[in-house]
């Protein structure tokens, strides 16, 4: 995990390219107000070439670089967008103003500036991006770090807030299914109505089939106690 912990460090993203850059000498400030391109002889540029923006963990590098060959001519470390790594001039969205290093120590502020203002346009939004996704990951550590400091989910009522029930439209349902009953079924079913008040329910037998105190006796066996003396035949 550490080693690749340490791969991921040492991984180079590329943010951006631009195949056409000037590189001007600055005159020496005569007061604390903003850089000013118009100042710098902008016919004469001290070298031409490409830039390329770099990105290692936190670190965004600036690097100035020979067009055909690739050969490095100076970079600028940015650890702060905006910030003094990187400033705009006060007369023009082309030109900015980076602080060079050779790696010894030494350090140096020099004049950029793009032909086409929409190079301009992508190398600010760039480190913008870049700076923003730092941001974003500190965040995230911090959270990581300290969970029970991140921002809580507040369920409760705010002042003046209230919040109405209708019981009275619930107590009617309620009843409504209360008194709803299930009516009888019968066989195959088939809705039956319910008793009379003090009568009995009749029994009702599946088609096909009939009770066992009507079944038919068997051939030759007389038939007893269907007719009386008095009365005529019985009803059964």
């Amino acid at each position: 995990m550490a080693a690749m912990a340490a791969e991921e460090e040492e991984y180079e993203a590329v943010l951006c390219v631009k195949p056409a850059v000037h590189v001007y000498r600055l005159p020496p400030r005569a007061s604390n107000r903003g850089y000013r391109a118009a100042e710098w002889q902008l016919d004469q540029p001290a070298w031409s070439g490409r830039l390329r923006i770099t990105a290692k963990g936190k670190v965004a590098f600036i690097k100035l670089e020979d067009k055909t060959s690739g050969e490095l001519f100076a970079q600028a470390p940015v650890e702060q967008f905006p910030g003094i790594a990187v400033e705009s001039v006060t007369d023009s969205s082309r030109y900015f103003v980076i602080r060079i290093e050779d790696g010894n120590g030494r350090r140096a502020f020099i004049g950029v500036g793009f032909v086409d203002r929409g190079d301009a346009f992508d190398f600010n939004v760039a480190l913008q991006d870049h700076f923003k996704w730092v941001r974003q990951q500190s965040e995230l550590a911090r959270q990581a770090e300290n969970p029970e400091q991140g921002p809580k989910l507040d369920l409760g009522f705010k002042e003046g807030q209230t919040i109405k029930l209708n019981i009275a439209n619930m107590k009617k349902k309620e009843g409504a299914t209360g008194n709803t009953r299930p009516r009888p079924t019968g066989f195959g079913g088939l809705n039956l109505l319910p008793p009379p008040p003090g009568g009995k329910s009749a029994s009702v037998c599946p088609s096909g089939d009939h009770p066992s105190s009507l079944s038919a006796p068997l051939p030759g066996t007389p038939i007893t106690g269907l007719w009386s003396r008095s009365d005529g035949p019985k009803a059964f």
